[in-house]
């Protein structure tokens, strides 16, 4: 092979590896933009589920004190007293009848009641004439 020929290799080589070289950087660029977009949704995403873990601490939280609430002592009481019909010493139960009973001994509504009074001129003109 002749010198000229080297050459002419050499400058195709060096023209190739160039070319090469800009493909890789393009690529490894476009690798590193879809990692930085997948890194900031999945900051979000850890955002999001944060505030989610903080809502349901609060909501255990609160539960926690219902559970409190209804583990005590007055609670029980209460509760039997309200459901079992139970009384404490002096108290007194109160049964009511049903609502449509207690409607029956109600006056019956007139309606012919609710009219407006006569203005203070009509009366004035009744009186006289």
């Amino acid at each position: 092979m002749t010198n000229k020929a080297l050459e002419s290799i050499k400058k195709r080589f060096h023209k190739i590896l160039g070319y090469g070289t800009w493909v890789f950087i393009v690529i490894l660029l476009v690798s590193t933009v879809k990692n930085i977009n997948r890194v900031v949704n999945i900051r979000k995403q850890v955002e999001i589920e944060k505030a989610k873990v903080a809502k349901m601490q609060a909501d255990n939280v609160k539960l926690q004190a219902q559970i409190a609430e209804t583990e005590g002592a007055a609670f029980i009481d209460k509760q039997i007293r309200n459901k079992l019909g139970l009384t404490k010493e002096g108290e007194a139960v109160v049964i009511l009848p049903e609502e449509s009973i207690v409607k029956s001994f109600a006056p019956p509504v007139s309606f012919a009641d609710e009219t407006a009074p006569d203005p203070n001129w009509k009366k004035w003109e009744k009186l006289f004439f």
